[in-house]
């Protein structure tokens, strides 16, 4: 499995889950917490990074499941 980071995005009406430069969604759902749900355990899966993106397009939140940048001391 490669580490692309997953993007939850609009897709018509519902909601698709794509890996980082592909031009095919991985799956199509009717909401968007399933497509969490899915991107989710795939990012965790390939230890990456899970970006959601609200119905305009942007990015709304993002989960780290990787190798933090800054893993916090303590």
């Amino acid at each position: 499995m490669s580490n692309k980071n997953q993007h939850v995005v609009p897709h018509g009406d519902d909601w698709a889950v794509k890996g980082a430069g592909n031009a095919k969604a991985t799956r199509v759902l009717g909401t968007q917490a399933e497509a969490i749900q899915l991107a989710r355990e795939i990012a965790r899966n390939q230890k990456s990074e899970l970006l959601i993106h609200n119905e305009k397009g942007q990015i709304r939140a993002r989960d780290s499941y990787g190798n933090d940048p800054y893993p916090p001391k303590g």
